[in-house]
């Protein structure tokens, strides 16, 4: 029995996650994807009076399932994830009031390990410049 057990190593590459929200899309970075170990599929879940969204994997048969981590895209060397849904982008627009036509913005995810899901609190975005 050694004094490490239990110990796990900690991933250097896998980064903060976020989610970077602009009129071209809105692009889950390579943190994101490792964290949620790149599931074939994801549903969105919004919280409109929260405002906040977060990403859950789930089987391909659960309701509103859409794609997140081909396989294509797990053996490629890019990992970060676009959606660029308008209806999408104009529903986050909406509920946020903002002009993404001239404002960027990036917000940083939280692991919600209990609910294997990730986090993002709307509220607290940054604009990108």
């Amino acid at each position: 029995m050694s004094f490490l057990d239990g110990f796990t190593s900690f991933n250097f590459n896998e980064g903060a996650p976020y989610v970077s929200i602009t009129k071209n899309g809105m692009t889950f970075n390579k943190g994101t994807v490792m964290k949620l170990r790149c599931p074939e599929y994801v549903r969105l879940l919004i919280n409109s009076d929260q405002r906040m969204i977060a990403i859950q994997p789930c089987e391909s048969t659960t309701e509103n399932a859409t794609v997140f981590c081909s396989e294509e895209r797990r053996n490629s060397k890019v990992l970060s994830i676009r959606w660029n849904g308008r209806d999408l982008l104009n529903t986050v627009s909406d509920m946020m009031d903002w002009d993404l036509s001239n404002h960027a913005f990036k917000v940083e995810g939280k692991p919600l390990v209990a609910e294997n899901a990730m986090l993002f609190d709307l509220n607290k975005a940054e604009e990108l410049k």
